[in-house]
């Protein structure tokens, strides 16, 4: 169908999680969806053992252009940031700083 609504934008790609002192971390991209204000940017910590969310992260803000449409303006996370941007993120104390 010619007038059937096309996506914008290809959905980001699967970032692997990371285990770290006995944490799983998972990137989340679609934080909006979970009332967390943006897409992308986030990380999640899980217990491996229970597969329980023990809190989120926001790593960096993502900030939007009300005169642009938004989900031309999402930063997701890959291995860095689609920006080209680093972090490292402190597990125990949550500091995040740039690489």
């Amino acid at each position: 169908m010619s007038g059937a609504p096309k996506a914008k934008r290809v959905a980001p790609a699967k970032v692997l999680p990371v285990t770290v002192g006995g944490l799983r971390f998972e990137a989340i991209h679609w934080g909006k969806a979970r009332d967390l204000g943006q897409n992308g940017g986030y990380i999640a910590a899980i217990d491996p053992a229970t597969d329980k969310e023990l809190w989120t992260l926001k790593v960096y803000d993502v900030v939007y252009d009300p005169k642009l449409e938004g989900d031309v303006q999402d930063v997701f996370i890959t291995i860095r940031d689609e920006k080209g941007r680093g972090y490292i993120v402190d597990p125990a104390t949550r500091a995040v700083r740039t690489r």
